[in-house]
Order: C-alpha cells, then structure tokens, then sequence
C-alpha cells in the first residue's frame, strides 16, 4: 500500500486486459501526428537495422553443419536488440502496428487511419534502415578479420534474393506471427524485464527458423547492395569472390522477388494470425464493423 492506501499491482495483465489495453494503444497510433509518428517510425527502422548488424556480426564465420543451429540461436538473439529497442525506447514499427487492426475492428479507429499509419510507418522504417545501412558501409567494415563480415552480409542478402514468391509470403506470414505475439505479450508487462523477456523468445525463434521480417530485410539486403556495388578489390581479394556470384543481388530482385511478398505475408501474418484471433477472442462483443 502507498500513501494513498492505493494498492499496487506488480502482476502481468491477463489477456482480456491485454487486449483491451491493445485497442487503447491502437487507438493512440492512429490519431499520432504526422512528424512524430514519421520520426518515430525512422528509429525504428534504424533500430531494427542495429539488431541486424549485431546479427550479421556475431554469425560471421560460422559454418558446417555442426555450428548451423548454433549459429542460428546466436544471431536470433542478438537480433532481438532490434525489437527491445523499438518497444522499450520507443518507436513505430510497421510489422507490430499490424495489431492496430484490434482497435480497427472495434470501429475505434477509421480505414483512412489505419492505412495513413501504415503508410507512414512504412516508409520511415526504410528511411531508418537505409540510414543506418549507408552508415555501415562508411565503417568500411570489409576491413574486419579479411572482410568476413562483408561476405557474410552479401551471403545472407542473397539468399534472401532467390525464392520463389509463395515462399517469401509463407515465411512472412510465420514471422510476423512471432513479432505480434512478442509485441502482445508485452502488452501484459509490467516493467522493462518483463518486455526483455517477453520479446526473446519469439524474436529468437523467428530468425533462428529462417523467417523473413520486411523491416528487417530492408537494411540486410541494401547494405549488401551497398557493398557488392562498392567493395574494392582487396575484399573480393580476401574472400575468393567476385561480384558476378551475386546475381540475385539487385534492386529489383530485392523489391520484386523479396520486399513485396514478405510485407503482404508480415501483414497476413500479423493481422489474421494474431489481432483478429485475439479480438475475436475478447473483443468481439460490440461486433465488426468498419469505419471509413
């Protein structure tokens, strides 16, 4: 008890109350101002693109099969700095505002909302990565241990760049499931631990399992363009490798055979498997209805 013989509760909220407090937030989204919510949505794409760098770093030179799923759960853990920082700092991150479709169903916020926030969260989450992926690039971090980093980067870029379309949609689908429901859980916490540890496991589990995160490839993949388009000839040197080993490695493939089926998978992904089984679940009382 405190002063105001108010008592304080430290224990997680159940998930009717993490629903209810979904569609609150939702709702807060929907109705942010323009430059917040676009300065917002940068430093999460940047945020994001941090986890992605300290990924792509620790699984450099891994290889063999012996290291495969050690690699993996090593990289799918440094990852999750990305998210840590998005809901723990604060940010606007695309594939989490997916959920914004709790608060949409509940016809507390508008069509015209719900795409206005998307819409902007999306394109200040590529302007964040980008960002941060030319930044990299100036660290010249070919440089590093025979430019094993580098290669690895252009590794991973493309075999990102070479599966077919249902694939792409299919892994999107299972990884913005993991997101949401890191993203949901955090909902029910109480405190900054709580968040951390909410957000390991799925976040690890996601990367570990090879599924693909539009946020997150839009700093994998345009930094490895960066690189194979700039690396000088004592990387190419140093790891056996020329850019002709690359050829799934271009700006189309990235957009055409990767950006645009993972986004339409991430927003399955986390709008159906997720918000909509989690409202029906708690909130469909007042029933469905959309507002335009």
């Amino acid at each position: 008890m405190n002063g105001n013989n108010t008592q304080i509760n430290i224990d997680a909220l159940t998930p009717p109350m993490m629903a209810e407090k979904a569609e609150e937030v939702g709702i807060s989204k929907a109705n942010m101002n323009f430059w917040t919510l676009l300065t917002l949505s940068i430093l999460a794409g940047a945020f994001i693109a941090l986890g992605a760098v300290f990924c792509t770093t620790v699984t450099s030179g891994a290889s063999g099969n012996i290291f495969f799923g050690l690699s993996k759960l090593l990289g799918g853990l440094a990852f999750c700095l990305g998210l840590i920082l998005v809901i723990v700092a604060g940010a606007e991150l695309f594939t989490g505002n997916n959920l914004i479709i709790m608060a949409f169903f509940s016809c507390n916020v508008t069509v015209r909302q719900l795409l206005r926030n998307w819409i902007i969260v999306y394109i200040g989450n590529f302007l964040g990565s980008i960002l941060i992926a030319a930044i990299i690039i100036m660290c010249k971090r070919y440089e590093f241990c025979h430019g094993i980093i580098w290669l690895n980067a252009l590794n991973i870029a493309h075999a990102k760049c070479g599966n077919p379309f249902l694939d792409m949609v299919a892994r999107g689908i299972m990884c913005n499931a993991l997101v949401c429901l890191a993203v949901w859980l955090c909902f029910g916490a109480r405190s900054i631990s709580d968040k951390i540890l909410a957000i390991i496991f799925p976040i690890t589990a996601f990367v570990a399992a090879g599924f693909e995160h539009c946020v997150a490839n839009m700093y994998f993949i345009p930094v490895a363009l960066f690189a194979k388009a700039q690396a000088p000839q004592c990387f190419w040197s140093y790891c056996g490798k020329t850019a002709a080993d690359y050829p799934n490695l271009t700006w189309e493939q990235f957009f055409l055979t990767n950006l645009i089926p993972v986004t339409l998978g991430n927003i399955i992904g986390g709008v159906f498997l997720v918000g909509i089984f989690y409202w029906v679940a708690y909130r469909r009382e007042g029933g469905f209805h959309i507002k335009f």
